[in-house]
């Protein structure tokens, strides 16, 4: 393999499966040295090495919750530093980074434990921080002019929303700076500080996040997101064996598809990457070779063409009926209202003229927060009607191909009705990209398996 010259720059991140050990982080070093255009290399916390393995960051939430509970912890904070040392005996760096490791678990854990959200991300971080840090000595073991880079020095900076972060605008131009730094920078993914100092994490999978911004903010050529599969499929390959690979896709069919299950990509991260336009490469650490899928601002497509079924359970959904509810001006903004009030984050709302249903995450629907919102569309709205639907699945067709085509729909709903699914409910989005399909999550699995039959394999 030969090393290109750089003429451009790339923001290169490794998931989990790429740094779960050192063979694999080996693999990230010689994809590194293959191309001088990665320059800049964000790394999320070892990731699980077999199937029955346990992920840091899982390791390092349950720590944390010892702690918590009021125990020392450690036997988990050994059973961590020992990950790490794993790694680092396997590939032959010395043993001072792990004492830096450890060290830094320790004071960790000794902090402040009074706001249980900001302990929690203080504890979280500390997988991706120190798995930067062991990867940089890694590299520089292995020849490569590596150097770690501390979010809060470089800028990265986060609201306070501990758990589920957002990045500060002004971010973008203190991050900007490391299109300048020398070798290769070794960035760790999913964390940042607020304006206070606090450590403060984005939502689960969140380094995916992290590589975005920066390639936003240094304005990348291309941002390569490194993971265990040659590419995005059409269809969840655990459903659909053999499902075909996708080549090309844009940034809103990646949006819709990652919403809706593809758990290849972060759906958030794609939004930096859009404001800025900079296309996204999925590529596979264990196979570098192969092209990948590329996202991109736009594409051709054929008319009526659908590039991939998605699927994702734990939905609910509220209906509501009320007699002459179109007449009714304000009612659905004072229904959202209630669902605000309540802490709730609706998915999709689909309306009738007498009724509208609000899809939401049941998880965040508790048996009390039922009642309790129940009660208040009865007195306060005054509903002829109000019923309650768990157990939901949501699964999507998707594509630009669909825009302004006639009979996806009929040819869905048919495929869904000779495979026996019942519809629940039916949503097209206004991009008129994507078709949601409500269905029992039972008949989730029949559901996907029926739409891939529809749209990929049919003459």
């Amino acid at each position: 393999m030969t090393t290109t010259v750089a003429s451009g720059l790339k923001v290169a991140k490794f998931g989990g499966s790429s740094v779960a050990d050192a063979a694999q982080i080996l693999k990230v070093c010689s994809i590194i040295k293959m191309d001088a255009q990665r320059r800049i290399v964000v790394v999320s916390a070892p990731g699980k090495r077999r199937a029955d393995d346990t992920k840091v960051t899982d390791m390092l939430i349950a720590c944390a919750e010892a702690k918590l509970a009021g125990k020392t912890a450690e036997a988990e904070l050994k059973a961590i530093v020992e990950r790490y040392a794993d790694i680092q005996r396997a590939a032959g760096v010395g043993g001072a980074v792990i004492q830096k490791i450890e060290t830094d678990l320790r004071q960790r854990l000794a902090s402040e434990t009074s706001h249980r959200g900001r302990f929690l991300d203080l504890m979280k971080a500390a997988g991706e921080d120190n798995s930067a840090k062991l990867v940089a000595e890694i590299f520089r073991h292995n020849g490569v002019d590596a150097h770690y880079i501390n979010p809060k020095d470089a800028g990265m900076f986060l609201n306070d929303d501990f758990g589920n972060a957002m990045v500060l605008e002004e971010s973008y131009a203190k991050l900007s700076a490391l299109k300048e730094a020398p070798g290769i920078s070794i960035f760790p993914g999913f964390f940042g500080y607020t304006k206070s100092g606090a450590v403060a994490t984005f939502s689960r999978g969140g380094s995916d996040i992290t590589g975005a911004i920066l390639a936003a903010a240094v304005k990348a050529d291309v941002y390569e997101n490194f993971t265990d599969v040659d590419s995005v499929f059409s269809a969840d390959p655990r459903i659909v064996a053999k499902a075909a690979a996708i080549e090309l896709l844009t940034y809103r069919e990646m949006r819709e598809l990652a919403y809706a299950g593809f758990g290849v990509f972060h759906d958030e991260a794609i939004v930096p990457a859009v404001k800025a336009g900079i296309p996204i490469c999925i590529r596979n650490t264990n196979r570098p070779e192969a092209p990948g899928t590329q996202i991109v601002p736009k594409r051709d497509y054929m008319s009526g063409a659908v590039v991939g079924v998605a699927s994702s359970d734990g939905f609910c959904a509220l209906y509501v009926d009320k007699y002459l509810m179109n007449r009714e001006i304000g009612f659905g903004r004072r229904l959202l209202q209630i669902m605000e009030e309540e802490g709730l984050s609706y998915e999709h709302a689909p309306t009738g003229i007498d009724n509208v249903s609000v899809v939401f995450r049941e998880k965040d629907f508790s048996k009390e927060k039922e009642e309790r919102v129940l009660m208040r569309i009865r007195t306060e709205l005054g509903a002829d009607n109000i019923d309650v639907d768990r157990g939901l699945a949501l699964v999507m067709i998707v594509g630009e191909g669909m825009h302004y085509s006639v009979g996806v729909a009929a040819r869905a709903t048919t495929a869904l009705a000779a495979a026996g699914v019942n519809i629940e409910m039916l949503n097209q989005g206004s991009s008129e990209i994507s078709m949601m399909f409500g269905v029992q999550a039972r008949d989730r699995k029949k559901a996907v398996l029926a739409l891939y039959e529809a749209f990929f394999k049919a003459g």
